[in-house]
């Protein structure tokens, strides 16, 4: 995938195409991969733009399967959104790690680690500038 923008249709149409317990609450994505984008147009990511932006998306995902609303799944229980967060998460990690970047994955594991510290002690309202910030390094900024 080369597009930054086409992020979390590839995304959703590869949760659909792996026939697993998550692929029947698929659904097609209404919002646009800002944070995806974002980490796209940075230095780091000029060599593979579109992956870095699924990267980044499958993560945030995971991560609002874990504390929010998800984009592209519906009709879940808790139970699955909590197995399909964990499942997210290794996915984006997994290929940044299949791209050799050590210090993206690095800023990645760091970034769900610290929304999910936040999250325990009631500090949620900080969680949207570690992303904003996760993302540009990830990119390279």
């Amino acid at each position: 995938m080369k597009n930054p923008e086409d992020a979390l249709r590839a995304l959703a149409a590869q949760l659909r195409e792996e026939d697993t317990p998550i692929s029947p609450h698929v659904v097609d994505p209404a919002a646009a991969p800002k944070l995806g984008a974002l980490a796209a147009r940075g230095p780091r990511a000029a060599s593979a733009p579109g992956e870095y932006a699924l990267v980044v998306e499958a993560v945030r995902e995971g991560y609002l399967l874990h504390y929010g609303e998800p984009r592209l799944l519906a009709g879940h229980d808790p139970d699955l959104a909590l197995l399909a967060g964990d499942y997210l998460y290794a996915l984006g990690l997994g290929r940044l790690a299949s791209l050799g970047d050590t210090a993206a994955v690095a800023v990645l594991s760091d970034l769900i680690s610290r929304c999910a510290q936040l999250h325990a002690e009631g500090h949620a309202e900080g969680v949207p500038q570690l992303w904003q910030d996760a993302a540009r390094e990830i990119g390279g900024r």
